[in-house]
């Protein structure tokens, strides 16, 4: 099963503090590639209340699934590629595949037919190694909205929490609260439906 621990940090930006960032880190239009996630849960959501997010990752021609659920500290990815057409089978006939993912699911309890997708998240991302890290710039278009934030992916939790917090401060940028992309985008859906 391929599995992987993910420790980040992130923080909202304004579109401000997004391009001077992108400035004074030198990342250029060229250094950005889009993906798209497509998000499932079931009709009652109860991955969301478990903290636990499904999506397809689209990276040009390549599909990840990946299912996220909590952790201590961080979250246990567990990932599984998809080909084209098993990627498009559950996007638009629910046909969910074999694998990892669904043998995970199945041990939580979830009854995978009941799982749908509920819509696509579009990201604009540059990426740079930074202080033993990943630093990562993030666009994303969902619904009628657009956000732009700022993640560093780390091994280790109090380095990364220190070296994140010391790099908001060096670029006077506020240390703001700020969900994950799965949970903004179904608080903008349910505001969508109202």
């Amino acid at each position: 099963m391929s599995q992987e621990i993910e420790i980040e940090f992130k923080n909202l930006l304004a579109e401000e503090e997004f391009m001077q960032l992108l400035k004074n880190f030198s990342i250029n239009e060229t250094d950005f590639n889009i993906q798209v996630n497509h998000y499932f849960d079931t009709p009652d959501f109860l991955l969301k209340n478990r903290q636990s997010a499904l999506r397809i990752r689209q990276k040009k021609k390549t599909f990840m699934l990946t299912l996220k659920t909590p952790m201590e500290e961080g979250l246990l990815e567990t990932n599984q590629p998809l080909s084209e057409q098993e990627a498009d089978e559950l996007l638009k006939q629910g046909i969910f595949p074999d694998g990892e993912v669904r043998e995970f699911l199945q041990s939580l309890g979830v009854t995978i037919t009941s799982i749908q997708h509920f819509g696509s998240l579009t990201t604009k991302r540059a990426e740079m190694k930074f202080e033993g890290g990943l630093l990562v710039f993030d666009e994303s278009s969902y619904f009628d909205k657009v956000d732009f934030e700022l993640e560093y992916e780390v091994k280790d939790y109090k380095q990364g929490e220190k070296i994140f917090s010391d790099l908001l401060k060096e670029h006077g940028i506020p240390k703001r609260d700020t969900e994950n992309k799965i949970k903004r985008f179904y608080r903008e859906k349910i505001r969508n439906q109202m």
